[in-house]
């Protein structure tokens, strides 16, 4: 399957030459400072996915050029379109403009508040209503226009309608007439594979019926989607051994204990972690590290969704706390615990032969229906041995430490930015941090709360001074470059003298700050360094094992863990500075 792109496409955002991201539920193709603002406004907003370096199921790789060769774009900007609003000064950015704030700002008003979608006329009564224009995607789905059904899905219609007279949805009419793109279309925009008709027949049973046997099976796959992708994450990332720590079982028992539609829940959280670490790998190795990898580009945890609760969305941004070992063990008990709630078996039933299929409701992860769980083709005694085999790929690690090799130069820029910042004050391009992305959020902000402290308030007097935090920041750097450069050249033995000169170095940064700070932020941030400065002495002693009789140390999987906790260290010194800065500025 080719993945090119006409070298003719642009931008639809900012018209930059040669995009190489796309927004799969709008139909656009964008370029990788747009890409970073889709990012940061959340997979319920835009869901992103790379033309070349992502995973890509045929049909919806065709569906999304189609879409953006046929003018999808005019859909969210129908009244740019209009001659009075070039001669008001309303225009789409360059280019050449900033990310932020003229990007940023475009792009949410575009996607985000619909601001240039066009609005239907009222009729005499209600206007009209969202069953006329389901009704209308219904009838539409039927023919190849796709772009009329996505401006149909814009305006409000619903994918799940289903139609009183006809007793089907709209994807058991796409999927009888054949219409594979359409059918696409609609399960990004949250329709069910597994939607009854009036006479209890699924969208996969008509496309059968059809001959259409590559769209049925392809129904199939974005019924279980939710599953086989945390499946192929585990397989494909090498996450390392399962954790059967006692903290790791107590969690197992809290997964197990909560009822269906909080692990439902749960699942389609853990779905979206995944896309967002997928999408993390894929710009870290794709991007010019010296202006895009930046705090302003970062999506370091999931955006909030409004439509979530406060405490889903602080739950869903705690996911990115979780090392790879630790997603990985609840990516494994949730594929467990999803076969035991299918079988319907007690808390004390054995799980673990088969990881199920689960089916998934929607676009590419949302809703489950944990009475329709069923056998899947793949245990998960073979997720654990593929994930094993591929522990052992030089390569993998090869391309960690490729992409791992540009820290120290991101600390680096981080502690001249600081210091700009100390100099020039608040109105330069240098304000916006990583809480950008968060500012317009009133609701549920979670974690997000946590790099920031807050706009507009008093500063913190007992927060010590930028200067020598950020100089405690650069001995701290200075140790972790050290230590990836043992990495690097397979020193393996200088990995405890390192990790002992880091915790020593984070030690002394900590004690800059009070014990009990006031700011949230400050005591998270505390906390991630320190856990992350022992967690990476204890990984590190294990390249030196005193017990010669222990097993064999895999130098390739501690060499992952070393890096991972390194960068946790780097993450959170980088969260004091920011915050440091901000609250002295104020």
């Amino acid at each position: 399957m080719s993945r090119k792109v006409h070298r003719t496409e642009v931008c639809a955002d900012c018209s930059a030459p040669d995009p190489g991201w796309t927004s799969i539920n709008r139909g656009v193709l964008i370029c990788d400072e747009c890409c970073s603002v889709h990012r940061s406004l959340g997979r319920h907003i835009s869901i992103v996915k790379h033309l070349r370096h992502s995973g890509w199921p045929p049909a919806l790789l065709q569906m999304v050029q189609t879409l953006a060769s046929n003018g999808a774009n005019s859909i969210w900007e129908h009244s740019l379109l209009d001659p009075a609003q070039v001669q008001s000064g309303r225009r789409k950015p360059n280019p050449q403009d900033k990310v932020h704030p003229t990007k940023s700002e475009f792009i949410r008003a575009k996607y985000q508040m619909l601001s240039f979608v066009h609005k239907l006329p009222c009729r005499d009564d209600d206007g009209v209503t969202t069953k006329d224009l389901s009704k209308q995607l219904h009838s539409s789905v039927r023919t190849g226009s796709l772009e009329t059904c996505l401006r149909l899905l814009s305006l409000g219609a619903q994918a799940n309608f289903f139609h009183p007279e006809k007793g089907t949805t709209p994807l058991h009419v796409a999927s009888k007439a054949g219409q594979v793109l359409q059918a696409e279309l609609l399960v990004v925009y949250g329709a069910d594979p597994g939607a009854l008709d009036i006479n209890g027949r699924t969208p996969m049973d008509y496309a059968r019926q059809a001959g259409q046997v590559e769209l049925a099976e392809r129904l199939v796959e974005c019924q279980y989607e939710l599953t086989d992708r945390l499946a192929f994450y585990l397989c494909g990332r090498r996450p390392g051994s399962l954790d059967l720590s006692e903290l790791a079982k107590a969690a197992k028992k809290k997964l197990q204990a909560l009822n269906n539609r909080l692990f439902e829940e749960l699942a389609m959280d853990v779905y979206d972690e995944v896309d967002r670490r997928e999408n993390d790998a894929v710009w870290l190795t794709t991007q010019n590290h010296s202006t895009l990898v930046t705090e302003r580009s970062a999506v370091p945890f999931l955006p909030v969704n409004p439509e979530y609760s406060a405490t889903r969305n602080q739950g869903r941004q705690k996911l990115a706390r979780f090392n790879a070992r630790e997603f990985a063990t609840l990516i494994i008990d949730i594929l467990s615990d999803a076969k035991r709630r299918q079988q319907g078996k007690g808390l004390s039933s054995p799980t673990g032969e088969r990881g199920e299929r689960t089916e998934d409701r929607g676009a590419e992860g949302r809703g489950m229906d944990s009475s329709d769980l069923s056998d899947g083709p793949i245990t998960l005694q073979e997720y654990l041995e593929v994930k094993k085999a591929l522990a052992s790929s030089e390569a993998k690690v090869q391309q960690l430490m490729k992409v791992n090799n540009n820290l120290s130069e991101e600390l680096r820029r981080l502690q001249k930015e600081g210091l700009k910042g100390e100099k020039h004050g608040s109105g330069t391009d240098s304000d916006y941090d990583n809480t950008q992305m968060y500012d317009s959020e009133e609701e549920g902000r979670g974690d997000s709360e946590e790099w920031g402290g807050g706009e507009g308030g008093e500063p913190d007097p007992t927060l010590p001074c930028t200067e020598d935090v950020i100089l405690k920041t650069e001995q701290v750097t200075k140790n972790i470059q050290e230590l990836l450069r043992a990495a690097q050249e397979f020193k393996h033995d200088s990995f405890v003298p390192c990790s002992e000169k880091i915790h020593s170095a984070v030690t002394e940064m900590a004690s800059l700050f009070p014990k009990r700070p006031a700011l949230d932020a400050v005591h998270c941030s505390l906390r991630l360094l320190a856990s992350s400065a022992s967690r990476l002495q204890v990984e590190c002693r294990k390249a030196a094992p005193s017990d010669p009789s222990a097993p064999a140390v895999d130098y390739q999987l501690l060499t992952q863990q070393v890096i991972q906790c390194a960068y946790d260290i780097a993450k959170a010194a980088k969260q004091l500075v920011t915050i440091t800065t901000r609250e002295k500025k104020q």
